[in-house]
């Protein structure tokens, strides 16, 4: 947004996003869960080597394209051979309660297991 000061122009930083503008972990959510279910659907642990990387970009790329300027976005991805065991997955992180969030979402079935946290971070 610009500004006019006796025929100059100044730029005004927006320093916190709008509501409109902010990272929405309701939408994430939905996003891994469709990359999530198109990706184990009907899958064995032996169909799915390596998907770790593939699956976060996925993820990563359909996050960027909801357009939220200024957000840095990070995916976890998690993948197990569900054999009945438990895994326990812990996270910290320094941000903004304002304008970072994030959003998670799993998928299971009889041979696999999968966690996926996928995180916006505002940069200032």
């Amino acid at each position: 947004m610009a500004r006019h000061h006796g025929g100059q122009q100044s730029e005004e930083y927006q320093i916190r996003p709008k509501q409109k503008e902010k990272f929405k972990p309701g939408k994430a959510k939905d996003i891994i869960r469709e990359v999530l279910q198109k990706k184990f659907k009907d899958k064995e642990w032996n169909e799915i080597p390596n998907q770790t990387k593939l699956i976060a970009d996925e993820i990563k790329y359909n996050l960027k394209e909801l357009g939220l300027q200024r957000y840095k976005f990070m995916v976890n991805v998690i993948i197990g051979d569900q054999r009945g065991q438990g895994v326990r997955v812990g996270t910290r992180c320094f941000w903004d309660y304002d304008t970072d969030y994030c959003a998670s979402d799993y998928y299971i079935n009889d041979s696999i297991f999968c966690i996926v946290t996928a995180y916006g971070v505002y940069l200032y």
